[in-house]
């Protein structure tokens, strides 16, 4: 089946690359897993092998989820948008997620993803290799994306992968990139004041909270000095840790 330049479809072909991306997500009969993406059921195929408790697969392309629905008989397939379908699962329980991203949706599916109440516990992603790198980035090379991530996982840049290994053959290469839910217990604000601090990331933290969040510059410089933090810090030298004291401030 051709692929559609309009949804971003990019279909990894290498079987060995495929297998080490399902065994990063370390699938068991207990789980529960969600597969974002699954195209002509490449990934599919491996997840279903491991035996998991339950599969779940969103996939946007109709032809390609009637193609699915055809081929996989023990499996829930929703034909739809993941950005859109996901958070309408009902994931009470531990699950995990994996999937073959089109560059378009990554930040969107980030920001979702964290706005979950219930994350899933092991993440794997097959992204673009620049945003997984920014995913992974830590002080002083923080960023949004990073810092959003950190506030409810923990990254970890596992592999690349070549452009060659896709058909059609995109302009970039690509990365999987492994996301372990931790124990940070960040909420609305941590996530707000986040994107504050990085609204203009070439100023100072203290600056964008005071001009983003209209906080009075002298309360701001009580939180800052509260949590330990110089006044005249950078966005991109702040941890998870360091958002997190001074959301609980605001």
């Amino acid at each position: 089946m051709k692929a559609k330049k309009s949804l971003g479809q990019h279909f990894l072909r290498n079987a060995s690359i495929l297998q080490k991306i399902v065994d990063a997500l370390e699938v068991d009969e207990n789980d529960i897993v969600v597969e974002v993406g699954p195209g002509h059921g490449e990934l599919t195929k491996i997840i279903t092998a491991k035996k998991p408790k339950k599969l779940i697969v969103i996939e946007k392309d109709e032809e390609l989820a009637t193609l699915l629905c055809n081929t996989f008989t023990n499996i829930q397939i929703i034909s739809g948008d993941a950005l859109e379908n996901l958070p309408k699962l009902d994931l009470s329980n531990n699950w995990k997620l994996i999937g073959n991203i089109p560059y378009y949706i990554t930040g969107r599916l980030q920001r979702i993803i964290s706005e979950l109440p219930n994350p899933p516990l092991q993440t794997v992603l097959l992204i673009q290799k620049e945003v997984a790198e920014r995913i992974s980035a830590l002080p002083p090379k923080a960023n949004l994306l990073s810092s959003v991530t950190n506030g409810w996982a923990t990254p970890k840049y596992l592999f690349t992968v070549s452009r060659r290994n896709f058909y059609p053959i995109p302009k970039v290469d690509s990365a999987v990139i492994l996301l372990l839910r931790n124990n940070i217990t960040a909420n609305d604000k941590y996530f707000i004041t986040t994107r504050a601090l990085f609204k203009q990331p070439r100023k100072k933290a203290i600056n964008n909270l005071v001009d983003f969040l209209e906080i009075p510059k002298p309360q701001a410089e009580k939180i800052f000095i509260s949590c330990d933090l110089p006044l005249n810090i950078r966005p991109q030298n702040l941890s998870s840790t360091d958002i997190l004291c001074l959301s609980s401030k605001l």
